[in-house]
């Protein structure tokens, strides 16, 4: 078995390319990939440090994230929904467009 700290580095790379996508892509669904690979990151740590733990305690850093990827999937959901109703006004998926718009 791998040890965790292994696991945290590897969380630790796998956010940081996250985190290196949302700034620098500019396409709205890349920027949506890479928030998703960082969520998905912390998860891998929550799990790598409840294999550190004994049993009945790991069981919350097990559970955490089975909360989280189900808010993530509802985060995904609405910001696809977003998107969508912006690109049938705006004709792009470039998120540099949209700052100019005010409500």
């Amino acid at each position: 078995m791998f040890s965790p700290f292994y696991i945290q580095i590897l969380a630790a790379v796998l956010f940081c390319l996250g985190i290196a996508t949302i700034i620098s892509k500019r396409n709205i669904f890349f920027a949506f990939l890479g928030l998703e690979l960082a969520i998905n990151a912390a998860n891998l740590s929550f799990i790598g440090f409840s294999k550190t733990l004994p049993a009945l305690q790991s069981v919350a850093g097990q559970i955490t994230p089975i909360f989280v990827i189900a808010v993530a999937a509802a985060e995904a959901c609405i910001g696809l929904a977003i998107v969508v109703l912006i690109f049938r006004n705006q004709e792009t998926i470039d998120s540099d467009e949209y700052s100019h718009m005010q409500g």
